[in-house]
């Protein structure tokens, strides 16, 4: 089978669901299928053919101004011609669409269908009918986090997005999705939720997943990065990902206000890059007076990432958005770590409360707060919730698992195709 991937990012260091791509095209490769991307830059002197991690990449060109994604999400014209002579030359028999909503657009759905390829389409996030990350569903620190109105509407979005809104954006991915995809899946069950609350077909949650490393880092490596950032001896807590207030950054430091009488040696790693941190939290930390037990290691990738996920004693996923999975999650829990997690979104259907962690309220700084001390206070429980953690991921989130759903997709959106022929 020839199944050609569609996504707007193609660089595996910058985002967990971009390496699952590719973990999921080796996974193809092993099983001898053929696989491709479709991607976007802007620069168009890197608009060129490559390989990334063995898979063949197809880089377009698209630039343009961010502000008026709300329209050239629907239909990029920069990308039309180029699209058309990929799939002429590359002939999928799948297309399998991960994120699409700023360059790639909702068209190449119709140009795949037209092409005669079964289409597969992935929701990783709630850009199907929201603008952004997903803030106003749980009505905020006023109500304590309590609601879960997913539904987009126009007295929402516009004081939201003002000149960026576009009033026929979602009916027009709603018309696209249901006349160009065959199969729709979610990385959630909620996200899925969330979704056809907006009207949208959904028709299989397929949890996200990792490769397993072929080895973890040795005592000795964890000792080193602990010692080179001044960790040696001391309780670590860890966050990971792109930094942004919807990510929990000023909950943690609320938490590490109320944790740091109790636990002296009490430091937060930071896993993103450290110029963010510096210009955006670094003041709210200095607030809060916790600057000092907060340690910004910067983006970490490869084998350093890896030393930061064993060194951490205690991970934490603290979103006040609506986190669709969680990747690091899964990440953490292949190094055996417990897992204080969100309960907005996916995060509650990887971690067990009160088995591989707890999953609680981030507006409830006190309760979130409980549930990191008991961790922190109890190296057994962190020992025994970390391995219950990473049994549950050899169990339910490998890779192998994932390729066999997908294939399953993939041979039903084939028949689908047959079975409706333009």
């Amino acid at each position: 089978m020839r199944i050609l991937f569609l996504n707007d990012l193609h660089d595996p260091r910058i985002g967990s669901s971009i390496r699952q791509m590719y973990q999921e095209g080796a996974r193809l490769r092993e099983l001898g299928h053929a696989t491709a991307l479709v991607s976007c830059v802007q620069d168009p002197a890197l608009a060129t053919p490559t390989a990334i991690e063995g898979m063949d990449v197809f880089r377009l060109h698209s630039d343009y101004n961010v502000r008026f994604r709300g329209w050239r999400s629907l239909d990029n014209s920069a990308v039309k011609t180029a699209f058309a002579d990929v799939l002429k030359q590359w002939r999928p028999d799948v297309v399998h669409a991960h994120l699409i909503h700023t360059h790639l657009s909702y068209d190449t759905l119709r140009a795949a269908r037209e092409f005669g390829a079964g289409v597969v389409f992935t929701a990783h996030d709630v850009m199907t009918f929201c603008y952004q990350k997903l803030t106003c569903f749980h009505g905020g620190e006023a109500r304590g986090g309590t609601e879960r109105d997913y539904e987009a509407y126009w007295q929402k979005c516009i004081p939201c997005q003002r000149l960026r809104y576009n009033p026929w954006r979602n009916a027009s991915i709603r018309e696209r999705l249901a006349r160009d995809v065959h199969r729709f899946t979610v990385v959630s069950n909620e996200l899925g939720e969330a979704i056809r609350r907006n009207r949208i077909r959904v028709d299989r949650t397929i949890h996200n997943a990792i490769r397993e490393q072929a080895e973890l880092p040795s005592a000795d490596l964890v000792r080193a990065f602990r010692v080179r950032f001044g960790l040696d001896g001391k309780l670590v807590l860890a966050i990971a990902g792109r930094l942004h207030e919807q990510k929990g950054v000023v909950q943690l430091f609320k938490l590490l206000q109320r944790l740091r009488p109790r636990f002296p040696t009490l430091r937060l790693i930071v896993m993103g890059k450290t110029e963010v941190y510096e210009q955006q939290f670094r003041a709210d930390a200095v607030r809060l007076g916790v600057a000092d037990l907060v340690v910004p290691v910067g983006w970490l990738a490869g084998d350093e990432l890896q030393q930061a996920y064993a060194a951490t004693d205690v991970f934490v996923t603290p979103s006040i958005c609506f986190d669709t999975f969680g990747m690091v999650n899964l990440e953490a829990m292949e190094h055996a770590k417990p897992v204080v997690a969100t309960e907005f979104g996916g995060s509650p259907e990887v971690v067990v409360d009160g088995v591989t962690g707890f999953v609680r309220n981030p507006f409830d700084v006190e309760a979130f707060s409980e549930a990191v001390a008991q961790l922190l206070s109890d190296q057994a429980l962190r020992e025994r919730f970390g391995q219950a953690g990473h049994t549950r991921l050899l169990e339910r989130f490998t890779i192998q698992r994932l390729t066999d759903e997908f294939l399953d997709e993939y041979e039903r959106a084939k028949a689908a195709a047959r079975s409706k022929p333009l």
